[in-house]
């Protein structure tokens, strides 16, 4: 555990006035068991991770890692998105591994894809039985930092045309997992042939994942 703490002190991530600074640092797709289709968005991570290069002054890889929720590569990345439509089933071994990950210092973005809502909660629960997602106030510094999203996440897809909403789960005063519902990011995130969303929701929907990356690497400290 002080092993990865370290490990993601010490990541070659600093924040120097405008200028977001990475080497060699990939985004991470999370790969489940139960049946979801953890692969739902081929292009969604790559283009992120370009828009941040470009915007943020990163230096991401362009190429996704994959890793396994239970599996020992998750720990060598510290921010990892999930998406899906379908179900998410953690064995006992793999919530114990999500956990400290997690606990070390790692970040796990959920995006529900329409339909893996009824999964994300009862799963989130069997890693840390103690806590409970809760919304988050539009005020959090989540939606405050390069792009200013006063509403809270933008809508990019309709599903069920409810108000998007974002969910976290905080361990010791950190923000561990943030939960976005209602409004599919990933799509979002997507190259433009494959939903052929309107290029403003493309754009916030890029904006907002950029926040994400900008958040966790600033301003979401470990605690000693």
């Amino acid at each position: 555990m002080k092993q990865f703490k370290i490990l993601i002190l010490t990541i070659l991530f600093a924040f120097s006035g405008n200028a977001l600074y990475a080497q060699a640092m990939k985004l991470a797709l999370l790969v489940y068991n139960g049946g979801g289709d953890w692969y739902a968005n081929p292009t969604s991570l790559h283009n992120l991770a370009q828009f941040c290069n470009e915007q943020l002054h990163t230096s991401f890889d362009l190429k996704e890692a994959q890793v396994e929720v239970g599996g020992p590569d998750i720990f060598n990345y510290p921010f990892v998105h999930m998406t899906g439509h379908g179900r998410w089933a953690l064995s006992d071994a793999e919530a114990q591994n999500l956990r400290k990950y997690l606990e070390g210092g790692g970040f796990l973005h959920i995006d529900d894809n329409y339909g893996l809502d009824p999964y994300v909660r009862p799963a989130l629960k069997k890693v840390f039985p103690e806590l409970e997602l809760v919304e988050l106030p539009f005020s959090y510094p989540i939606y405050h930092q390069k792009y200013d999203f006063p509403n809270g996440l933008p809508k990019i897809h309709e599903h069920d045309s409810k108000p998007p909403k974002g969910y976290g789960m905080i361990y010791k005063g950190r923000l561990v997992c943030f939960y976005s519902y209602e409004t599919d990011l990933g799509d979002g995130w997507e190259d433009f042939d494959v939903h052929r969303d309107p290029p403003e929701k493309h754009q916030a929907a890029l904006q907002m994942g950029a926040n994400l990356i900008q958040y966790v690497f600033t301003e979401n400290p470990l605690t000693p």
